[in-house]
């Protein structure tokens, strides 16, 4: 398990965009599997939406990129660099996120060239399929 002491030192993000609790699964150039407790508290849901909270799309997607980066630094075995998100594609959104919820966000690599990584990723609530995308990233010096 990864905890948020090491995500911290691995990511740049901090709140309110590290959105990421712990990496509960993890193997080196192949997959990993990490949580975000969703809760009312996040300062998103003030706006999106009053009276009827939702998880944006957007930061679920962010949320897969995150524990992608994590992959990627990890498995590269590489210090003093930064991970940067360089695209999205096929992203699709299949059911609505609420606070209460635990989202697992399920990250495998699908190449690995250089200083380039491509995912796969899946976001879940209890199972059930949540978002799903294609995601590249590549690490740089910082």
């Amino acid at each position: 398990m990864i905890d948020i002491k090491e995500i911290q030192s691995i990511l740049p993000h901090r709140y309110p965009f590290l959105l990421i609790d712990r990496i509960v699964e993890f193997e080196a150039n192949k997959s990993a599997k990490g949580l975000k407790n969703v809760t009312i508290n996040e300062p998103f849901f003030q706006g999106h939406f009053p009276g009827h909270p939702i998880m944006p799309g957007v930061l679920i997607v962010e949320a897969m990129a995150q524990v992608g980066g994590v992959l990627a630094f990890k498995s590269a075995d590489v210090s003093n660099r930064v991970v940067y998100f360089m695209g999205i594609d096929k992203a699709r959104f299949r059911k609505p996120v609420f606070p209460g919820d635990a989202l697992e966000l399920t990250l495998t690599v699908t190449k690995s060239r250089g200083t380039i990584w491509g995912f796969k990723g899946e976001a879940r609530v209890a199972g059930a399929l949540a978002a799903e995308a294609e995601l590249l990233a590549t690490i740089v010096a910082k």
